[in-house]
């Protein structure tokens, strides 16, 4: 991978982050803590508030783990490991690391 590649590879991984980044502030509210008060909230309502901040929290749970995948990604990019397959040692096509930067296996490691 020459340095043009690296510097776009480096773009889309901010890009990508940014938008986790966004999407964080977006569900922070969801994952506040619950009122219980049942004067102010029914039993069906309370339960329905509790399944979206599970949802949230997963939701943040996947975001927080494609974070660190990107993070992973730019560390092989500074180490020029980025874009070669970990288990056959071939070259990752540019087009699968255009759709998923953090792909560490080329397609026939992938899906053997």
């Amino acid at each position: 991978m020459n340095a043009n590649e690296g510097s776009r590879f480096r773009e889309l991984i901010a890009e990508r982050i940014a938008a986790l980044d966004a999407e964080d502030a977006l569900g922070r509210d969801g994952q506040s803590v619950v009122t219980l008060d049942q004067q102010s909230v029914g039993r069906l309502s309370r339960m329905d508030a509790l399944q979206s901040q599970a949802m949230a929290k997963a939701g943040q749970a996947r975001r927080d783990a494609e974070r660190r995948k990107l993070a992973a990604a730019l560390a092989r990019i500074d180490e020029d490991e980025f874009g070669w397959c970990d288990e056959c040692g071939e070259e990752i096509p540019v087009r699968r690391l255009e759709l998923d930067p953090t792909a560490t296996r080329c397609v026939a490691c992938a899906s053997g």
